[in-house]
């Protein structure tokens, strides 16, 4: 029914508009596209079902935990890798070359400590609890994806938009030498833009790792690329764009899946966003920027 299918829609497109804000964010204040992102978002899940299986934690903390480990992780890449490029003032293609690097290695690293199989959360650490309404049959885990899914993403809204902190990035994100020289700490704003956006990409790795119940090393790299996929729709760098266009990836994958074949879901759900680029290049929220001889 179209209701149900609605609704599975929406849980899947917070998680893909989740992961793509970290991605976008990360992208709009240091203008690197980090295509580590979808390795951290790995790691994420595993840091998770590691939390529950050897310490027993109840699955919100290890939540919890998987977003700072992953946060960490993600400020090491910064610190080691992006600030030494930042600072030689690199071309732009670099930084992304490097963090395909990282990608890598951290794939391979956790292939090489857990093994290539699936793993699955153990049993009783999801909610199995489910409700009707009508002919809509809504689970636990889906609601309490959905549910932090858009409390992390109003979160980071309302910091964006409502905080000094938040201004301060989107001076960042307009010219960090100006920014600079109005007393802001560019370095240290980058520094926790890529805390933030690892934390968020890890939150998502969670989350999805709990809805199919199934974790493997290779889990993020489909992810990295409907994330790219995303943040073009939306509008490069823009926040409204990666939440609107990670819902309408979800929106078009699952229904496509309804009342096609599986088969189709990614060919159609490209297939629409290439034909919304073609309308509109700059994506949904994005500005063209004119090319200067």
């Amino acid at each position: 029914m179209l209701e149900q299918q609605l609704f599975n829609a929406l849980s899947l497109g917070s998680v893909y508009a989740l992961f793509a804000l970290g991605f976008t964010l990360i992208f709009g204040v240091l203008g690197v596209i980090n295509l580590s992102h979808g390795a951290i978002f790995m790691l994420g899940s595993y840091v998770a079902l590691l939390l529950v299986n050897t310490l027993a934690v109840p699955l919100w903390l290890a939540l919890v935990g998987a977003m700072l480990l992953t946060g960490l992780i993600g400020l090491a890449v910064d610190y080691l890798i992006l600030r030494p490029l930042r600072a030689r003032n690199v071309p732009h293609l670099i930084p992304m070359i490097a963090t395909i690097g990282v990608a890598i290695m951290l794939t391979n690293l956790t292939q090489g400590l857990f093994g290539v199989e699936s793993k699955r959360f153990p049993q009783g650490t999801i909610p199995e609890g489910s409700y009707n309404l009508g002919h809509l049959h809504i689970t636990a885990l889906q609601v309490g994806i959905i549910a932090v899914s858009f409390v992390l993403m109003l979160v980071l809204l309302a910091i964006m938009r409502k905080t000094q902190l938040g201004r301060a990035l989107r001076a960042i994100a307009e010219s960090p030498k100006a920014a600079c020289l109005l007393g802001i700490n560019v370095e240290g704003l980058f520094y926790l833009t890529s805390f933030a956006a690892a934390a968020l990409g890890g939150a998502a790795g969670v989350l999805v790792g709990l809805s199919f119940n199934a974790i493997s090393p290779y889990m993020g790299q489909p992810m990295l690329l409907k994330g790219v996929a995303v943040i073009i729709l939306g509008g490069m760098g823009d926040i409204r764009g990666a939440l609107i266009g990670g819902l309408f990836l979800g929106f078009a994958e699952v229904l496509t899946v309804a009342y096609f074949s599986s088969d189709f879901r990614d060919a159609v759900a490209f297939g629409l966003l290439f034909l919304i680029l073609l309308i509109r290049p700059s994506g949904m929220f994005g500005k063209v920027l004119e090319r200067k001889a």
